[in-house]
């Protein structure tokens, strides 16, 4: 099991994050300041190090100095607030992985922890030609959609309809439900609604309900006070106020605790919220977005998901097809992610090989559009010539499953 040491001072996102990562098949090992994360780290080195910018006794970047002192090659990652992305960068030009910005997108953060572990594991290079993926710092401090632009679109008639009905519903105030399997998409599709959006001005949160627990999910979503409860030492905004005149993206909304679907129920009907401790309703303008890989059929009786709170979210309901089910759109996607892929590890692979094609296009992906893009993501490290072929495709792939 690889280790983690997420070094975070606040105590209810450095808890959530421990029970993200724990669920995700990770240890976890945490610290809340500089000292104590040194004194963790010269115990035992873990795999990786996920480290918040700004800390009580200094910032990212001098914890990150430390490490490489101490060993080059440990994978370390900052997370960070858009307006510290000049330091984030400066922190990957000292040798950082990658950096994500707060609010934490959680996929794609399970993401580069993925790349940056298989990458310092499988990584064949001296440590001192490490390849770490570069963010274009403008990119993420002026359009937070910029990616949305150069995304293809399938010429498939599901994909078509898909798109049709985004086009349709995006200037509205509906609701808007997205169903779909793990890895097709949903939070895309919700940033391409947001961003055609009327909002699109405003700020995008995406929230992975799964990690939630009870005991914080009143605070993440509504805020705190300070003083509050045991480990609230400062204010905090929560999602609403963050998403105050933009657009909330709830995945997996199934997976949220019964009282929690209560709480949201009312501040959807009420538009207002009351942080934990207040006794103060703050009003919100929210658009919800929600999104959930399990069928849900309203005439069967679901103990686990109020249908209250399905109806109030579904005033319109979007579907995003498989990757299976589209399997002509495959050939494009493989061209798009592999440029993707060359960009992030400065490579220049320059496509793939008939077979490889042929292989690929013939896979079930079972993890759909996410797991195409972490399997290309590894050919293109490992791959030795111009073009992908059948030697670089991984074995559970050539093999079908």
């Amino acid at each position: 099991m690889k280790t983690i040491c997420v070094v975070e001072d606040d105590l209810t996102l450095s808890l959530m994050l421990k029970t993200w990562l724990s669920k995700k098949n990770f240890s976890v090992v945490s610290a809340t300041s500089i000292k104590e994360a040194k004194r963790r780290l010269k115990k035992k080195l873990p795999d990786l190090v996920l480290s918040d910018m700004r800390l009580p006794d200094g910032d990212g970047i001098s914890l990150l100095k430390w490490v490489k002192e101490i060993h080059f090659s440990l994978p370390f990652i900052v997370m960070t607030s858009y307006t510290e992305i000049s330091g984030a960068v400066n922190s990957i030009k000292l040798g950082a992985f990658d950096y994500v910005p707060k609010p934490l997108n959680i996929e794609e953060l399970f993401v580069k922890i993925t790349q940056a572990i298989d990458a310092n594991s499988d990584n064949s290079q001296s440590e001192s030609t490490q390849i770490s993926p570069i963010i274009n710092e403008v990119e993420l401090a002026t359009n937070d959609f910029a990616d949305m632009q150069n995304y293809v679109v399938g010429s498939s008639p599901m994909y078509q309809h898909l798109y049709k009905y985004v086009d349709l519903v995006a200037p509205t105030m509906m609701s808007v439900f997205i169903l779909g399997e793990s890895g097709v998409g949903k939070e895309r599709i919700a940033r391409l609604i947001h961003q055609k959006s009327e909002r699109s001005q405003g700020t995008f949160v995406a929230v992975d309900c799964g990690v939630l627990s009870q005991e914080l999910a009143a605070s993440e979503f509504f805020g705190h006070i300070k003083g509050s409860f045991t480990g609230a030492i400062n204010n905090k905004k929560g999602f609403f106020l963050t998403a105050d005149g933009g657009t909330i993206f709830l995945d997996e909304v199934g997976n949220l605790l019964p009282d929690v679907q209560v709480q949201l129920l009312r501040v959807l009907q009420e538009k207002k919220i009351r942080p934990v401790g207040s006794e103060n309703y703050i009003p919100v303008d929210v658009r919800v977005i929600a999104a959930t890989n399990e069928k849900i059929d309203i005439n069967v009786p679901n103990p686990s998901f109020r249908l209250d709170l399905f109806h109030r979210l579904s005033e319109f309901v979007l579907y995003v097809p498989a990757l299976r089910e589209c399997s002509e759109d495959i050939p494009l996607y493989l061209d798009y992610f592999l440029n993707k892929s060359n960009c992030e590890l400065k490579k220049n692979i320059k496509g793939f090989t008939p077979t490889a094609v042929n292989i690929l296009s013939h896979n079930k992906w079972l993890g759909n559009l996410r797991e195409m893009k972490n399997i290309i993501n590894r050919m293109v490290l490992v791959c030795e010539n111009e073009q992908i072929t059948e030697d670089d495709i991984p074995e559970n792939i050539k093999n079908g499953f």
